[in-house]
């Protein structure tokens, strides 16, 4: 039975838009992010509200490829179909979008989307190891603060910003609760049910009020008993490209094979919950703390990319994962291409199974996905 406060969050998308109707009748400015590289707090520090854009559904896609190419990204087409459609509600309450260079064809159709609403691109280095990196990451940061402030006349105070920068960390903590109840399959909910709570974070209006759901929630959850049967079946990793409601077949179909998808080490998941922000460096500086925080991020647009394989190695070791799925949307070719480094670093230090699995959004190849996961969790139960 779940918990009397998760249909809180099963319907806190669409309660959003009410909520965004309302904060814009008292002034308050919306901006449009597709990516968690995008740095929330110094939206709200600037008294603005962050929402998420990015196209997870195949519906919009046909009208993308009247001015996109079919053999591109399904999320890249979702994303502008939506958009170009006008059948995003929260496109359309939107003032402006912020953009990034985490892929090529991201950068490209940014270019198109800044015709339809105006969009602010963050370059983001592609070495995050390189020791200029971090100075140029923190130039990208004062360079959105100065837009925000120019376009909506607002001052982001550094008190504010450091106001901001707790509250992500109370919620990030808040979730990583709620992700040891899930580890230890006291959280009566699928990965799938997971998902639609994480997808939350790209919806928060008031941070203090969704802190405080987070924590309603954990008190209840931390009151039920383990679920013996969900404990007893093959534990997954999924991860790779992003993963959201409607193009989640790939989740459903792990858990339709008797398996549960514990860890979703993912940008639509856990990735960037296990990334807190440098309180100490914060309170003197706030806006290098949150170049460093961010540019921490695991991203196969990064090379190299030691972080992706830090977390993962976390996951496995402390999440009790017998089996890793990693998902690449096609055409992404940074996550395609990184995938055999990740199988190879994965079965020689663990030993355990790893499924690369390259799809997009349609439902033609549901039975071929079913084949070879069927024959995946066959190996982990096999053993």
């Amino acid at each position: 039975m779940k918990p009397n406060h998760w249909n809180d969050f099963e319907t806190y998308n669409e309660r959003c838009l009410l909520k965004l109707d309302q904060a814009r009748s008292t002034g308050r400015f919306i901006v449009g992010v597709y990516c968690i590289f995008a740095p929330v707090e110094l939206i709200r520090a600037a008294g603005g509200i962050s929402v998420g854009l990015c196209g997870k559904k195949p519906d919009p896609i046909a009208r993308a490829e009247e001015e996109l190419p079919a053999n591109l990204c399904p999320l890249i087409k979702s994303s502008y179909g939506y958009a170009a459609s006008d059948t995003c509600p929260y496109f359309a309450a939107s003032d402006v979008i912020v953009g990034e260079t985490t892929c090529d064809g991201k950068k490209k159709m940014f270019e198109l989307l800044g015709r339809i609403k105006p969009l602010h691109m963050m370059y983001l280095p592609s070495n995050m190891e390189a020791s200029h990196a971090l100075d140029f990451w923190r130039k990208e940061l004062e360079r959105f603060r100065m837009f925000l402030e120019e376009r909506f006349g607002v001052s982001v105070t550094g008190e504010a910003l450091f106001r901001q920068i707790r509250l992500t960390n109370r919620i990030q903590k808040e979730f990583r609760r709620l992700i040891e109840h899930h580890r230890s399959c006291r959280l009566p909910v699928s990965g799938g049910e997971l998902l639609v709570v994480l997808e939350t974070r790209g919806f928060i209006v008031d941070p203090e009020a969704y802190l405080h759901h987070l924590e309603t929630l954990n008190a209840e959850v931390e009151a039920l008993p383990v679920v013996e049967a969900r404990a007893g079946m093959p534990r997954i990793l999924l991860t790779g490209t992003p993963v959201g409601k409607g193009s989640d077949k790939v989740i459903r179909i792990l858990e339709n094979a008797g398996t549960v998808v514990i860890v979703q080490e993912n940008c639509t998941g856990m990735k960037s919950l296990f990334y807190p922000i440098d309180e100490e460096v914060a309170a003197a500086d706030p806006m290098q703390a949150l170049a460093m925080r961010y540019l921490q991020l695991p991203c196969s647009c990064m090379s190299p990319n030691p972080n992706r394989f830090r977390l993962l190695e976390h996951f496995i070791r402390n999440f009790g994962i017998q089996g890793v799925v990693d998902m690449t949307w096609q055409c992404c070719h940074t996550y395609n291409i990184e995938a055999f480094s990740v199988k190879r670093h994965i079965e020689e230090r663990f030993h355990i199974p790893v499924l690369h699995l390259e799809t997009d959004y349609s439902t033609s190849d549901i039975g071929q996905l079913e084949t070879r996961i069927e024959a995946f969790v066959e190996r982990i139960r096999s053993g």
